[in-house]
C-alpha cells in the first residue's frame, strides 16, 4: 500500500501541484492529499476536469486529473478531440472499479472490463500503479517522460492502493452575484451577426489578454477576423471552453482570460458555470453569443430560447451577470470589466447564420497551442 503523502510529495518534486477531478472512493486519499497540500479544483464532471487541467497546463503548470473509471467515459471527448489534436499532456489517475474477479456494484461491471482497452483506443499511455513506493517512483519518472513528449499518461488504480490520508477541515468559499443587469424591455435587441460581435471583442484585446473561442464557427470567424498568438480556437471538445478558461485564469491571475461561448456549447456542459462561480477568478470574462442555433451543423434549434443563462450564471456565483442589447453596449461592458474585473458573464443575442464560404484555420491546433504557450511565457508578471 502506498504512503499517500510520500507519493504526493514525489509528484510535487516532479512539478505536479495542480489537480482537478471528480471523487472516487479508490482515489479518496490521493484527492485528500491534493486538497490538503496542493491546488485542487473540484469539477462538475470528468470532462470538465480534463479541460481545467489543460488550461492550467497551457498557462504553465503541470496538471493532474483524477476520476473514477465510470467517469472516464465523460472524459473521452476532451481526451480525443482536445488533448490529442492540441498535443496537450495530462497526468491522469483513474480507478479500476469493477475489476474482473473482484465483487463490486453492477454499474461498474462493464467499465471494469474495458477501462484499459478504452485508454488504448484513445492512444493514452497507461500503467497499473504499483502499491510499492519505490516501484511507483520509477513509474512516475516514466510517466513524466511521456508528459514531456506532450502525450497524456494515466495510472490505473486498484482498490486499496493508497493508504489513509485524512482530509483536513475545509473552509468553503461563498461567492455571490453582486451585479445583475437584466434585459431592459424598453430596448430592442440589435441581433448583430456573430462576426460583428467578434470584431468588437478582438479589437479590444491587448498583450495581457487571451481569447478562447468555442468550437465551431466562433473560432473560425475569429480566425478570419484576425489570427493572433493570444487566440485559442477550440476544436471538438464541445462545451469545454469555459473549463479550459478557468484552469488558465486560476494559473495566471495576471492575464485577462476571455471565453467566447455559444449557446449549444454551454448547454452541453452547463455544470461548468457552478464550478466557475465557486472558484471565481477575478480575471475571467465569459461572453455568451446566443443565436439559439447549432449553426455549425445545419442550423438546428437549441433549447436556449427556454433557458435564462443570466439567472443561472448569477445563481452560480458569477460576480456580474449582464444582458447586452447592442454592439455599443458590448464594447462599453468589456471596457468596464477591464477596469473593475470580477468573474463576469455577458449575455448577448445574435442573429443566426454566418459568413458564406467561411474558411477554417490553416494553422494546426498544436501550433496554436505552442505559440500561445510562448505568448503566455513571454508575459510573465512584473
Amino acid at each position: 500500500m502506498l504512503h499517500t503523502k510520500a507519493f504526493g510529495e514525489e509528484l510535487r518534486k516532479l512539478g505536479y501541484s495542480f489537480y482537478s477531478g471528480v471523487p472516487c472512493s479508490f482515489l479518496k486519499n490521493l484527492i485528500n492529499y491534493a486538497i490538503n497540500e496542493c491546488e485542487y479544483v473540484g469539477a462538475a464532471n470528468e470532462g470538465d476536469a480534463v479541460a481545467i487541467s489543460d488550461g492550467a497546463f497551457l498557462a504553465g503548470k503541470k496538471a493532474v486529473v483524477l476520476m473514477q473509471n465510470s467517469g472516464l467515459s465523460n472524459a473521452v471527448s476532451p481526451l480525443v478531440s482536445l488533448n490529442y489534436p492540441f498535443r496537450i499532456p495530462v497526468l491522469g489517475f483513474v480507478s479500476l472499479r469493477g475489476e474482473p474477479g473482484i465483487p463490486d456494484e453492477p454499474q461498474h461491471e462493464l467499465m471494469g472490463q474495458i477501462t484499459t482497452e478504452l485508454l488504448d483506443l484513445m492512444q493514452v499511455k497507461w500503467q497499473i500503479l504499483s502499491p510499492d513506493l519505490n516501484k511507483a517512483k520509477l513509474q512516475l519518472l516514466e510517466a513524466n517522460r511521456w508528459i514531456a513528449n506532450n502525450q497524456p499518461f494515466f495510472f490505473v488504480v486498484r482498490k486499496g492502493t493508497f493508504a489513509e490520508e485524512p482530509l483536513k477541515k475545509q473552509t468553503l468559499s461563498l461567492h455571490l452575484n453582486r451585479i445583475k443587469r437584466v434585459k431592459n424591455e424598453a430596448f430592442t435587441d440589435q441581433l448583430p451577426r456573430r462576426h460583428e460581435a467578434l470584431q468588437i471583442i478582438s479589437a479590444w484585446k491587448d498583450n495581457k489578454t487571451v481569447l478562447i473561442a468555442t468550437t465551431g464557427k466562433t473560432g473560425r470567424e475569429l480566425y478570419e477576423i484576425e489570427d493572433a498568438p493570444n487566440h485559442l480556437y477550440m476544436v471538438g471538445s464541445m462545451g469545454c471552453a469555459a473549463s479550459l478558461g478557468l484552469g488558465m485564469a486560476l494559473t495566471r491571475r495576471d492575464l485577462d482570460i476571455v471565453v467566447i461561448d455559444g449557446d449549444g456549447s454551454l448547454l452541453m456542459r452547463m455544470g461548468s458555470l457552478a464550478t466557475n462561480g465557486y472558484y471565481s477568478p477575478h480575471n475571467m470574462l465569459h461572453i455568451l453569443l446566443d443565436n439559439q442555433t447549432h449553426d455549425s451543423t445545419g442550423g438546428q434549434s437549441t433549447v436556449s430560447h427556454n433557458t435564462n443563462f443570466m439567472e443561472i450564471a448569477a445563481s452560480c456565483g458569477y460576480t456580474k451577470s449582464i444582458y447586452i442589447h447592442s454592439l455599443e453596449e458590448l464594447k462599453s461592458s468589456i471596457q468596464e470589466w477591464k477596469q473593475s474585473r470580477g468573474l463576469t458573464f455577458l449575455y448577448m443575442r445574435i442573429s443566426k447564420g454566418s459568413k458564406n464560404q467561411l474558411g477554417r484555420p490553416k494553422i494546426k491546433p498544436y501550433e496554436v497551442k505552442e505559440r500561445l504557450q510562448i505568448f503566455i511565457k513571454n508575459n510573465l508578471p512584473d
